[in-house]
C-alpha cells in the first residue's frame, strides 16, 4: 500500500517518512556489505523522495511510530517535523560516506557540510563527534585552498568541542580514560589548525616567490594593491558562504575566526600573526602527543613546527634573523633525530636527515650572502660557512647511506619515491664542496674533484636512465654545465701548483 501511495503525484504523509527511513536502513546495510553502488541507489532514492514531498506537500508527515499509537498519543506537528528532518539528515550523512567510498570527494564534502549544518539546526549531534567531523572537513577545503571555508569549519569545531569540555559529566564516575580521550580529540583538532596555518603561509609563499625562491617585491606590491580592490567583494561572498549553527553559535564561531586571517599574508608582520597562531596550536598538540608513547605523532608535529619557521623565514628580509629562525629548526630536529632508531623508524629518519641537511644548506647560503656584503671575509665568517657546509654534507651523506643495501652498496637504480631526494642530495653535496673555503690549494683541488664526481654521478645516471630527467631537470642542466667547467678550472689550479708538487 505504501509503495502505491508513493507513486508519482500520489505522495502520502502517512507513509513517506516510513519509506525514507526504510531506504536509509537498506542503504546503510548494503554499504556495510561493501555494496556501495547498491547503497547509493537506495539513499539517492530517499533523497529524491524527500525533495519531492517537501516541494509538493511540505506538511510534517506521520512518523512511523505513530502507526502503533492510539489517536490521543499522536505526535505534534513540531515533533513530527523534527523526526522527519532527522531522518533526512541521516540520508545525507550516509550519502556523504557513500560518495567518499566512491571517491567522489567534492560531492562527499558538500554532503558532509550540509549534514553538519543540519545537525546543529536540529540539535541532533554529539559535540565531540561533530567537532572532529568539522575539523576533518576543514582539511578537504584546505586541499582546495579554500581557506575561508577551512577556517570556518575549524572555528566551528573548536566552539562545539568546547561544549563537550564545559558540559558536566552525565556520569559522576567518569573515568580517566574518558578524560584522556577528550584530551586526544582536542589535540587532533589543534593539529588541523596547525595544518591550516602552515598551508596558508606556504600558499602565500608560492604566490610571492621569484624564480630563485626569494620574495619578489614587485609581486608583493601588485598583490597588496589587488587585495584592497577585492576586499568588498570578498565580504559579499563571505555572507553567501554556508554558515554553521544558530545565531549564538555563529557569534562564537565568528569571534573564533577573527583570531586568524584567511587571506594570504603579504609581508612579515601578517605572516608572523598566522605563524604565532600555528605555534600556539603546536604547543597544545604536543601536550598530548608526547614523544613517550606517541613517537610518530610527536615528530610530525615537530616537523610542522619546523616548517612554520621555514616559511616565516621566507618573509624575513634580515639575513641574520632568518639564520636564527633556521637555527631554531635545527635545535628542535637534531635531538629527535639523535634519539630515533632508524631500524624501526627508517622513513622518519630519512625525512629528518634530509630536512636537517636542507636547513644547514640554507643557513650556509645565508652566511655566504652575508659574507658577500663584507669588503673582506673575516676568519669567523669563513669558519661558520665551512662548518655549516660540512654539517649539511654530513646529513645528506647519512640520507644517501640509508639507501644502501646491507652490504653497503648504493643502488644501481633508485626507487621512484627516493629518486628526486637522492639526486638533489648528490647535487647539493657537489655544490657544497664547491663552497668550502680554504687557503690550501691542494685541499681546494681535492674539494673540486669531489664536487665533480657528484655532478658527474647525476649526469651519468640521467644518461643511463632517461626517465629520471623529469625529476631533476634544473639540477641536471646545472650539473652538465659544471661537468664542462670544473675540469678546466682544476687544470688551471694544477698549473699553479705544478712548481710546488
Amino acid at each position: 500500500r505504501c509503495t502505491q501511495l508513493l507513486e508519482p503525484h500520489r505522495l502520502s504523509p502517512d507513509c513517506v517518512s516510513l519509506y525514507i527511513q526504510a531506504q536509509n536502513n537498506l542503504g546503510f546495510l548494503w554499504s556495510e556489505r561493501d555494496e556501495i553502488k547498491t547503497a547509493q541507489t537506495y539513499l539517492e532514492s530517499a533523497e529524491a523522495l524527500y525533495n519531492q514531498y517537501m516541494k509538493e506537500d511540505g506538511n510534517p508527515p506521520l512518523d512511523p511510530s505513530e502507526h502503533f499509537m492510539a489517536e490521543e498519543e499522536k505526535l505534534t506537528d513540531q515533533e513530527r517535523s523534527k523526526r522527519f528532518e532527522k531522518a533526512y539528515t541521516h540520508t545525507l550523512y550516509y550519502l556523504a560516506q557513500v560518495y567518499q567510498h566512491l571517491e567522489m570527494i567534492e560531492k562527499a564534502a558538500q554532503y558532509c557540510h550540509t549534514t553538519l549544518k543540519r545537525q546543529l539546526e536540529y540539535c541532533g549531534y554529539y559535540p565531540v563527534e561533530w567537532a572532529l567531523n568539522a575539523a576533518t572537513l576543514s582539511q578537504y577545503y584546505l586541499s582546495k585552498q579554500c581557506f575561508m571555508e577551512s577556517r570556518h569549519c575549524l572555528a566551528a569545531a573548536s566552539v562545539i568541542f568546547s561544549q563537550a569540555e564545559q558540559a558536566p559529566s552525565a556520569e559522576d564516575n567518569e573515568t580517566e580514560q574518558d578524560q584522556q580521550d577528550l584530551r586526544q580529540r582536542r589535540a587532533e583538532i589543534a593539529r588541523c589548525w596547525i595544518k591550516y596555518c602552515l598551508n596558508l603561509l606556504q600558499s602565500a609563499r608560492k604566490l610571492l616567490e621569484d624564480n630563485i625562491g626569494e620574495l619578489d617585491p614587485d609581486r608583493q606590491s601588485e598583490l597588496k594593491a589587488q587585495r584592497k580592490k577585492e576586499e568588498d567583494e570578498k565580504e559579499k561572498g563571505r555572507k553567501k558562504a554556508v554558515l554553521f549553527g544558530t545565531s549564538d553559535i555563529c557569534d562564537s564561531v565568528l569571534a573564533m575566526e577573527e583570531k586568524v586571517s584567511s587571506v594570504y599574508p603579504l609581508d612579515f608582520q601578517e605572516a608572523r600573526e598566522i605563524f604565532l597562531v600555528g605555534q600556539n596550536y603546536v604547543q597544545e598538540a604536543k601536550e598530548f602527543f608526547q614523544v613517550d608513547g606517541y613517537v610518530t605523532d610527536h615528530i610530525e608535529i615537530v616537523q610542522d613546527h619546523s616548517a612554520l619557521f621555514k616559511v616565516l623565514a621566507f618573509f624575513e628580509e634580515d639575513y641574520e634573523r632568518r639564520c636564527k629562525m633556521h637555527k631554531r629548526r635545527i635545535d628542535m630536529l637534531e635531538p629527535i633525530y639523535a634519539d630515533l632508531n632508524p631500524q624501526y623508524y627508517l622513513l622518519i629518519s630519512r625525512q629528518l636527515q634530509f630536512e636537517l641537511a636542507d636547513t644547514y644548506y640554507e643557513m650556509m647560503d645565508l652566511k655566504v650572502a652575508i659574507g658577500n656584503r663584507l669588503e673582506e671575509l673575516d676568519s669567523h665568517t669563513i669558519k661558520k660557512i665551512n662548518s655549516l657546509a660540512q654539517l649539511a654534507i654530513k646529513y645528506y651523506e647519512l640520507f644517501l647511506d640509508s639507501l644502501r643495501n646491507p652490504d653497503k652498496v648504493f643502488p644501481e637504480v633508485l626507487e621512484e619515491d627516493v629518486l628526486r631526494p637522492a639526486m638533489v642530495a648528490k647535487f647539493h653535496i657537489a655544490r657544497l664542496y664547491g663552497k668550502l673555503i680554504t687557503s690550501d690549494s691542494k685541499k681546494q683541488l681535492e674539494n673540486m674533484q669531489t664536487s665533480l664526481e657528484y655532478y658527474t654521478f647525476l649526469v651519468d645516471y640521467c644518461e643511463k636512465y632517461p626517465d629520471a630527467v623529469r625529476a631533476v631537470e634544473t639540477e641536471l642542466e646545472l650539473s652538465k654545465e659544471m661537468v664542462g667547467l670544473l675540469p678546466t678550472r682544476m687544470e688551471r689550479l694544477r698549473a699553479k701548483l705544478c712548481p710546488f708538487i
